[in-house]
């Protein structure tokens, strides 16, 4: 294959697989207990990142009937909306919590749970206007930050979101989801080492859920060590869901032997640089 395809396809490979999982990151910048707060809200059973499918739908259903009842309510809302772009269904996560913000249009938390609503669902800038609006410059907010990082890189300005990231961590240092998202960033540009460097760092934080070690997998499958991130992918899951995630790898990194040459061209002096190319 001649090398600028062969480069337009790592570009593809690289841009589609961290898009994807930065969104992910994006989602679940804040913990489980943040996400889900109990109350009027139906309580889960587990943690959402422990779900399987059919737990994330049965969850998804409870929650949109208690929204329904009370479409007005922020909790009720930002917990649906979550669910529902956990499911992939980011329209519905848009306008519900389009529907939020209506009520609430001086909630802090609504008004960063509809920017991640907006950012899931390819509204960029809207997006980046939103969280601004929950900022606060006395007292920032590393999750919005990060949160900003992650809509720059997905805008294509790898730089600026870089520097969101570090100024994330200089307020919480060694957060494993703001390493993993400044790792992913790398994975963007096609500097598969520096990735594993500050994914390797997210992983071995306290902290790190299993999003982090996913993320992780990825990129040590991408520079063509699948043995190691097929391990990797199965720490602490439940058979069913190792099985998921390591298909995924698998049909990630298979297009075409992808995982092969993004390895051999990760060798190449220059190859970082070079995957930056459209």
């Amino acid at each position: 294959m001649p090398a600028s395809l062969t480069t337009t396809l790592t570009h593809r490979i690289l841009r589609r697989a961290a898009a994807s999982l930065i969104v992910l990151a994006l989602a679940g910048c804040s913990t489980t207990k943040d996400r889900m707060t109990t109350g009027s809200v139906p309580k889960l059973t587990k943690p959402v990142e422990e779900m399987d499918a059919t737990e994330l739908r049965s969850a998804t259903d409870r929650l949109g009937q208690a929204y329904e009842k009370n479409p007005r309510d922020p909790v009720t809302g930002v917990n649906y909306a979550n669910l529902l772009r956990m499911n992939g269904r980011d329209a519905q996560a848009l306008a519900v919590m389009q529907q939020v913000a209506i009520s609430n249009p001086a909630d802090r938390n609504v008004l960063a749970a509809y920017g991640k609503a907006q950012a899931a669902a390819g509204q960029f800038q809207q997006a980046l206007d939103t969280i601004g609006r929950a900022q606060t410059p006395d007292r920032p907010d590393w999750k919005l930050i990060s949160a900003e990082g992650a809509i720059l890189d997905q805008m294509g300005r790898a730089s600026d979101a870089r520097q969101r990231y570090r100024d994330a961590l200089d307020i919480q240092p060694n957060e494993p989801s703001i390493l993993s998202n400044l790792g992913m960033s790398y994975v963007l540009t096609g500097d598969l080492r520096t990735a594993e460097t500050y994914l390797r760092s997210a992983a071995s934080q306290p902290t790190a859920d299993s999003r982090v070690r996913q993320n992780l997998a990825l990129v040590v499958g991408l520079q063509g060590r699948f043995p190691e991130a097929e391990q990797i992918a199965r720490r602490e899951l439940s058979p069913q869901q190792a099985d998921a995630n390591v298909a995924y790898l698998r049909g990630m990194l298979s297009q075409q032997n992808s995982w092969q040459k993004l390895a051999a061209k990760d060798k190449t002096p220059g190859a970082a640089d070079a995957s930056n190319t459209n």
